[in-house]
């Protein structure tokens, strides 16, 4: 397995794992508060917002710890450069994040549309945000093994 396939499996579990942990703490800490109005628009602005200096130091967190256990275990260097290839791979999983996330955007809009909750929207965008980051790195990882 290279380094890259190595690195989008951990990316992927921790991605899960974040989010996962994350909606359960939101989940239990406000599984009995009743937000109607401006709260409502507060909240998911808030959960949303959070969210993402949430992600971005444990995921950085989490790839150091990569890149050490692997060097210890493999003897492996992280590679300093990224040739064409990586870099298409990158390109076209980036294409396919953002085809998943505009999806989910559009189908928030559409629950607006057809008058559900503002809650419903915001749970679509969050999920959406989550979905297309997963599509995009199960994408690098069928891209990586079929080799473009």
């Amino acid at each position: 397995m290279s380094y890259q396939e190595k690195k989008n499996i951990v990316s992927l579990i921790s991605t899960v794992l974040i989010f996962g942990f994350y909606c359960l703490y939101v989940y239990e800490r406000f599984k009995d508060t009743i937000l109607e109005g401006e709260a409502l628009f507060r909240f998911w602005g808030a959960v949303i917002l959070i969210l993402i200096p949430i992600t971005i130091v444990a995921k950085i967190i989490i790839e150091i710890i990569f890149i050490i256990i692997n060097r210890i275990a493999t003897r492996e260097v992280e590679p300093s450069f990224a040739d064409e290839l990586d870099k298409l791979i990158g390109l076209k999983a980036m294409r396919t994040s953002y085809f998943v996330f505009i999806l989910g955007f559009l189908l928030a809009m559409g629950a607006l549309v057809l008058q559900m909750p503002p809650a419903t929207m915001f749970i679509i965008l969050f999920l959406s945000g989550f979905v297309s980051e997963v599509a995009g790195i199960v994408s690098q990882l069928y891209l990586y093994r079929k080799g473009v």
